[in-house]
């Protein structure tokens, strides 16, 4: 009896780690991006509460493989390899690392976030046309360009000089580009652009703007300029510079304010084109995305810092006031 007992014993941890009889095993995904694993810490648990919605739990119904690049993008065809070998069926891909993926044509299912413009990027024909096996989000909205840069001019009437920092390597920044040449010009204001191609080009952007005596700065949101979120704005501060981009992340890194898409929607979204997929329907049935709700955040700490006084209409329209 002892011994059965103890067979019994040794075999029950083993029996609760195997699903229970009829039951299918967790559905294995492979979530693969190159930025690291704090910078979307946020944006886990609206991607997995997109998922229990749609009656997808991990651990039950489904197990997610997450693989970080650590800001390498030299990583990600390692880390790809990686996924495949543990036979996922279907990748989620965030960021820089969508581009390498989606060429590398995988045997499974693709499904990507990113901030860049998919057809810019020349990964999809239209929005409409995702190539075979891949379809995702964009935060990309090159025309919310204007309404930051409205947005920007309503809080210092006498903005005049416009400085806009942004990354040449980022698929759509052209059309961002012209947006804002284009509201500016309707505006009156004098716009010029600075490139940062990496964190070293930081320094030189910042001497130009001083130089030119920039009254404005506007950011083009991507994962470089996330990354240096917190410099740009201890510079912009340090200058008395109002800044405006497109992510809550940058208000509360320090940036004057936001108007943008909230992030954590887009990543809750996601759960819709894995529940479809592991469900049998066909990628490049469902069209790309972008946002669906946006959001305008303001940062009085930095408002009081630069010595520049929001408009009661502006706070009354912000979803959120960092005080």
């Amino acid at each position: 009896m002892i011994a059965r007992r103890a067979v019994i014993a040794a075999l029950t941890p083993l029996a609760l780690a195997q699903p229970a009889l009829g039951q299918p095993a967790p559905a294995r995904i492979g979530w693969l991006t190159a930025q690291r694993a704090a910078s979307l810490a946020p944006f886990i648990p609206a991607l997995l509460a997109g998922l229990a919605e749609r009656d997808l739990v991990e651990g039950r119904d489904l197990r997610i493989d997450f693989r970080y690049g650590d800001d390498d993008p030299a990583r990600v065809p390692a880390l790809l390899d990686e996924l495949l070998g543990m036979k996922v069926r279907l990748l989620l891909v965030q960021g820089a690392a969508a581009a390498a993926v989606i060429r590398a044509r995988p045997p499974v299912p693709v499904v990507f976030v990113m901030s860049s413009d998919p057809v810019a990027a020349g990964l999809a024909e239209t929005l409409a046309r995702p190539p075979p096996g891949v379809t995702g989000i964009t935060f990309l909205s090159a025309e919310l360009n204007a309404k930051r840069v409205e947005l920007l001019r309503e809080l210092h009437p006498g903005l005049a000089r416009l400085a806009v920092l942004s990354n040449p390597a980022h698929p759509g920044e052209a059309l961002e580009r012209a947006e804002v040449a284009a509201t500016a010009g309707r505006l009156g204001l004098a716009v010029r652009t600075h490139h940062m191609r990496s964190a070293a080009d930081l320094d030189t952007a910042f001497a130009a703007i001083a130089a030119e005596d920039a009254d404005g700065l506007a950011v083009f949101a991507d994962g470089l300029a996330l990354q240096n979120r917190a410099a740009i704005a201890r510079f912009a501060i340090a200058r008395r510079i109002p800044l405006v981009s497109g992510w809550r992340v940058f208000a509360q890194a320090g940036a004057l304010l936001s108007y943008g898409p909230r992030l954590e929607d887009s990543y809750r979204r996601l759960a819709h084109f894995v529940s479809r997929i592991l469900r049998g329907a066909r990628p490049e049935e469902m069209p790309i995305e972008q946002p669906r709700i946006f959001e305008l955040v303001v940062n009085q700490l930095t408002a009081a810092a630069i010595g520049l006084p929001v408009p009661t209409a502006v706070l009354a329209r912000a979803d959120l006031v960092l005080e």
